[in-house]
């Protein structure tokens, strides 16, 4: 297993202890953290290559310091660790960022494994990644999610963070019809100040970037009366 950096962020004593030795023990630099406000404070100042997370923390919540790890931009891997393992739960993990979700209690042997699939994923070892070092081609369209930028026919320009987070929400939920309020949770969190309108307008300054016509578009596909479907190909557009 890659000798990488793993942060804990575990309040129960006995549990993160636990883990911190046996990351140790198998040759990983740990740090930990007790609850969210230190944990959230050491991911971003240490960048870690991996971060265990607990969802029930004191002072910032589990989903708080995961939507402000990847509103950062930081590219650590995290693996959430939860007693919670409810479907909804687990889905809400999965759209505020979460790499993989571990429900409590797990054996040692398990989350190893996982670690190793999640790293081996960040590393672009793993076959099958829909996005390989952080490219993905949408019709004439290369994203350079690294990068933030996109590139047609030898024209490059930017797009932004909350562009790139909702365009990678559409691309791993591709061919599903997500109505506007479940793309705002995921991609703005709940108790936020954004809209259904907030989302629109972030699908409209996509397409412009993205489509050969906005007007027309194949990738990014309206059903309406409830929200998108989003094609990567334009195979959709075309049945529509």
């Amino acid at each position: 297993m890659t000798k990488a950096r793993v942060l804990v962020i575990e309040d129960e004593e006995a549990l993160r202890l636990a883990l911190v030795d046996a990351l140790r023990s198998e040759g990983f630099d740990v740090l930990e953290a007790a609850d969210g406000e230190r944990g959230l404070e050491l991911a971003l100042s240490e960048a870690p290559e991996l971060v265990l997370l607990d969802l029930m923390l004191p002072k910032r919540d589990g989903f708080s310091v995961l939507r402000a790890i990847r509103e950062d931009r930081l590219q650590s891997a995290v693996i959430v660790l939860s007693a919670r393992g409810e479907e909804w739960d687990r889905i809400q993990g999965f759209e505020f960022g979460a790499d993989d979700y571990v429900v409590k209690p797990f054996s040692t042997r398990e989350l190893f494994g996982r670690m190793r699939a999640v790293l081996q994923r960040i590393e672009g070892k793993a076959p099958g990644l829909p996005v390989e070092a952080g490219k993905v081609t949408i019709g004439e369209c290369v994203v350079d999610f690294s990068a933030y930028t996109f590139e047609r026919k030898g024209a490059r320009a930017g797009l932004s963070r909350k562009e790139l987070e909702l365009l990678r929400f559409l691309l791993d939920h591709e061919g599903q019809v997500l109505d506007r309020m479940r793309i705002q949770d995921a991609v703005w969190g709940r108790g936020n100040e954004s809209t259904p309108r907030t989302v629109d307008m972030h699908v409209l300054k996509l397409r412009r970037k993205l489509e050969r016509e906005p007007d027309h578009p194949r990738h990014i596909l309206t059903v309406h009366g409830v929200g998108y479907r989003f094609s990567r190909t334009g195979e959709d557009a075309r049945r529509s």
